[in-house]
């Protein structure tokens, strides 16, 4: 098994989750914008302000895990290089403690947000509470959405991290 291949393919996988996310934070911003210029009804124009919001936010998530993950690519082989059985081990804690996060972020708290949110729509009744909380089922539904692909990702890297735990590098 090739610990650097693996471990390089995960790395690129969450540059591709992070390049989602902003082409995600780009298009809630570019609805706004859109609403803005052309949105002629009151609801139409309250969707600026949180899309632009919603936009704004993914966006900041997207680099946040863009740059990590490509400084991640470049340090792979020296660390690898440096402590084959460390790297492990250190990935094995790293993808238990995001595994960890995702069975409570994504699967727990981000539905139970959009439930929230849907619920409160009949009982909240400007267009600008409205346009929140449609937005926000919204950019949540895209963090599942990406979260769990993710996920299943990840379970399957630390699958094959736990193979090579006793793995010694030549």
């Amino acid at each position: 098994m090739d610990i650097a291949k693996t471990a390089s393919d995960w790395a690129r996988f969450e540059l591709h989750s992070a390049a989602v996310f902003i082409a995600f934070g780009l298009a809630f911003a570019l609805a706004g914008l859109g609403f803005r210029q052309l949105g002629t009804t009151d609801m139409a124009r309250a969707y600026v302000v949180p899309m632009l919001v919603a936009g704004g936010l993914l966006l900041i998530l997207g680099m946040g895990l863009f740059f990590p993950a490509q400084a991640r690519l470049a340090t792979v082989p020296t660390a690898l290089r440096g402590d084959p059985a460390g790297f492990v081990a250190a990935e094995i804690a790293r993808t238990d403690k995001v595994l960890n996060d995702y069975r409570i972020a994504v699967f727990r708290v981000f539905p139970a947000i959009i439930a929230l949110c849907a619920m409160a729509i009949p009982f909240l009744d400007g267009p600008l509470w409205r346009a929140s909380l449609i937005t926000a089922i919204a950019m949540f539904t895209v963090l599942i959405l990406v979260d769990s692909n993710a996920n299943g990702r990840l379970g399957a890297y630390r699958a094959q991290l736990s193979l090579a735990e006793g793995f010694r590098h030549p």
